[in-house]
């Protein structure tokens, strides 16, 4: 079979997985009372990334071929996910945070590296094919995309929006991507036994001198700060939609019956926008890449804002559309950048670096300060007895403030990031 064909599939199945349940999750947790912790659910997927990707990626540089690793990790993923799902269903509408939280967080524990390590085994192949990664990657990692955007839909018309069946449907499918990827072309081990290694260089630790290179740790310090705004909206997007059910004007708008699949219009627009990121980063470079994206979290937060389900309800599809250069031109851009950057001896645990500045770290802090916020203006104000209309007033507070987060960053990164001349 032809090799960008059998990698589509690859990037079709890694973001199905996650498609699954990720921007549908909010909603069945606050339907069991678990409200007020969406954010340790989303947050937790940053504090295993502060390291998983790393270790998982030296792993792979070092001991076992990358496409063994994936295939590990996926295994493990889909058993603990299922595992989640199952006790769901057990525990009907009183589920322990503990017992959930716990499963689930094994789950994204090996999920979250496979992320990285799937851009790894895409690279490797195509460059072994004599392929230039930044024109032949884009086009194949949009069908990743896709298929996060098919999972959205099916658990949206399949009713399992606010059930632990989103769980079920990911992780079978993360089994199914644990035997496909034993199929992917062999990554080799990088292996030099012509000079003594220290013990970091061995251990594949040598990845976090890119810290070393000025502009280099600018440039992650920065993937962290805009790792803030990544989770916010998967998190928070889908519960904030639902919230106007609460006003009779909005009870039967297709958003607030169908959050899902209007919240799938940002997927949509993902996958016309990695297209763009060749000729954007050629002709613009990374500093302009990375403001446009810092300006798309702007507009993507702002008009959730400002809009409703209703007559407002195109505010709405605006955010949808930026989401794709929001998300797209700093993540997909941003592991170009690494990739081109990096020496290819180091090449996986300098992604798994890279996912652990924004999925780990900058998603971890962002989501639990984004929790704080909606806790305060949303989720109290709630347990208290306000109205639908005042709830969502909160909800708008909160995309006003997260906005204008995005604003300060992208500022200080205008003033501070150097292109290379």
């Amino acid at each position: 079979m032809n090799l960008k064909i059998r990698l589509t599939f690859l990037n079709f199945l890694e973001f199905a997985v996650w498609g699954a349940y990720l921007t549908s999750m909010g909603s069945y947790l606050a339907g069991v009372g678990l409200g007020p912790n969406i954010g340790w659910f989303y947050s937790v997927q940053g504090i295993v990334s502060i390291f998983m990707p790393a270790l998982m990626g030296i792993l792979a540089d070092r001991w076992l071929e990358g496409q063994k690793v994936l295939s590990l990790c996926h295994a493990l993923a889909g058993l603990f996910m299922i595992g989640a799902s199952l006790y769901g269903y057990q525990a009907g509408d009183a589920p322990q945070f503990s017992i959930l939280f716990s499963l689930y967080t094994l789950s994204v524990a090996f999920f979250m590296p496979t992320i990285a390590l799937s851009y790894s085994v895409a690279y490797s192949a195509l460059e072994k094919a004599g392929l230039d990664t930044v024109k032949a990657f884009p086009p194949i990692r949009v069908w990743g995309t896709v298929g996060f955007i098919v999972t959205m839909w099916i658990v949206d018309l399949c009713g399992l929006q606010q059930t632990p069946g989103q769980w079920m449907v990911s992780g079978c499918l993360s089994l199914v991507m644990a035997a496909y990827s034993l199929t992917m072309p062999r990554m080799e081990i990088k292996k030099d036994e012509s000079q003594q290694k220290s013990l970091a260089e061995a251990l594949g630790l040598n990845a976090f001198k890119l810290f070393l290179n000025p502009r280099m740790a600018l440039f992650m310090a920065f993937a962290m700060l805009l790792g803030f705004c990544l989770q916010i909206s998967n998190g928070y997007a889908n519960p904030f939609i639902t919230s106007f059910g609460s006003i009779a004007e909005y009870q039967q708008t297709f958003g607030v019956q169908h959050a899902n699949i209007l919240i799938s219009l940002s997927q949509m627009s993902e996958t016309l926008c990695i297209l763009l990121i060749p000729f954007f980063l050629s002709r613009f470079g990374i500093k302009k890449v990375v403001l446009i994206a810092l300006l798309g979290w702007v507009l993507r937060f702002a008009f959730f804002a400002v809009g409703n389900p209703g007559s407002g309800v195109w505010l709405f599809l605006l955010s949808m559309i930026v989401y794709g250069v929001a998300f797209d031109f700093f993540n997909i851009s941003g592991s170009l950048f690494i990739n081109q950057e990096t020496d290819d001896s180091i090449r996986s645990s300098a992604q798994g670096l890279f996912m652990m500045m924004t999925n780990g770290l900058g998603a971890f802090i962002g989501t639990l300060v984004a929790q704080a916020v909606i806790n305060h203006y949303v989720f109290t104000p709630q347990e208290a007895g306000a109205s639908g209309v005042e709830v969502v007033a909160g909800w708008q507070t909160c995309w006003y403030i997260f906005a204008a987060y995005a604003l300060v960053v992208a500022v200080l990164f205008a003033l501070l990031f150097k292109d290379k001349k």
